[in-house]
């Protein structure tokens, strides 16, 4: 295991947290600071570095309620590429089934000597409410349809790697926007970074309400297709549905998919996201999933970079703090 003697400069001035809860608060120049601290990891790990040792005897606890693959995965690996410890949280087998609660179970965890904890949870506001109540760094790795800010933070590093800059841009976010917290945490980011929002998808999942953000709205992706530099694919999140918000997944896919006859419609230089899961051939079809324009696989491959500068910068905080603040 190769190791790299990154160099990331002091923490930046701007950087005051010890906790990342979502994008909505975070300014233009602490957003560029995550993104920044990204890049270097980045370029460490396309290099072939496997171990920045920055966060030796760290402990980073997953603690996730919900189901996840890449999100708890890449905070996993970003926590050992950093030489933390990294422990996995299992809600099933837990002593929630006992009774504890949400809060109790954390505060046992840190009392073990977790520094940091990763939350996912199905309701709004778990890891606010668990910043409130620990000593240690809360990440939100995502609270119900609320806010997924590493996602969002990782989709933005994967458009500022190909297109430079944010300002100017017009990202469109298609798909379940009335559950989705990847789209609160992008529309957040984004206009932060001077980008024109628009959010695409059946009028019963896009409200017009969505203009009180200062985003646009639109029920037709070939109607915005043309103005587009940058399409992010929203799955359709079923399990946070109570009633099935369309006729058909078929028909679902006949108006809003991304495909070979769309994309010929589109800037040449269009630039193809999703968050994943993607199921192929309902928001995308494979050709354009695994096309020239499409940079899914470095989204998650920008996920770990992502991870590691936010467990880097907030246990920075944490480690400067006073004792006992």
């Amino acid at each position: 295991m190769s190791e790299h003697p990154i160099e990331l400069g002091p923490l930046p001035q701007c950087w005051k947290r010890r906790h990342l809860l979502g994008l909505e608060d975070l300014t233009a120049e602490e957003l560029t600071a995550v993104l920044d601290k990204a890049d270097l990891f980045k370029q460490a790990l396309v290099a072939g570095t496997r171990r920045v040792p920055l966060l030796s005897g760290i402990t980073n606890c997953n603690l996730f309620f919900e189901n996840s693959t890449r999100t708890r995965t890449s905070f996993s690996l970003a926590a050992r590429r950093l030489g933390a410890d990294s422990i996995d949280f299992s809600a099933s087998t837990s002593s929630l089934s006992k009774g504890e609660t949400v809060i109790d179970t954390a505060k046992n965890i840190e009392a073990m000597g977790a520094d940091v904890m990763v939350v996912r949870h199905r309701t709004p506001g778990t890891p606010h409410l668990l910043a409130q109540n620990l000593d240690c760094c809360v990440i939100n790795a995502g609270d119900g349809p609320h806010e997924h800010p590493t996602q969002g933070l990782l989709d933005i590093l994967t458009i500022r790697q190909r297109r430079g800059t944010l300002q100017g841009l017009t990202v469109a976010l298609v798909g379940d926007i009335a559950h989705s917290r990847t789209a609160r945490s992008n529309i957040w980011g984004l206009k932060t970074l001077g980008a024109h929002v628009i959010v695409c998808g059946p009028s019963t999942l896009v409200s017009p309400r969505w203009k009180e953000l200062d985003v646009e709205f639109s029920y037709s992706l070939d109607d915005i297709l043309p103005r587009v530099d940058v399409l992010n694919l929203l799955r359709i999140q079923f399990e946070r549905q109570h009633d099935r918000p369309f006729p058909s997944v078929r028909e679902y896919a006949h108006l809003y998919a991304m495909n070979r006859d769309r994309l010929a419609r589109a800037k040449d230089d269009i630039l193809i996201l999703a968050p994943g899961p993607i199921n192929r051939g309902v928001e995308v079809t494979p050709d354009v999933a695994d096309g020239p324009q499409s940079a899914i696989l470095e989204q998650v491959t920008n996920g770990v970079a992502v991870r590691m500068a936010v467990l880097w910068l907030v246990t920075s905080v944490l480690r400067a703090a006073p004792v006992g603040s």
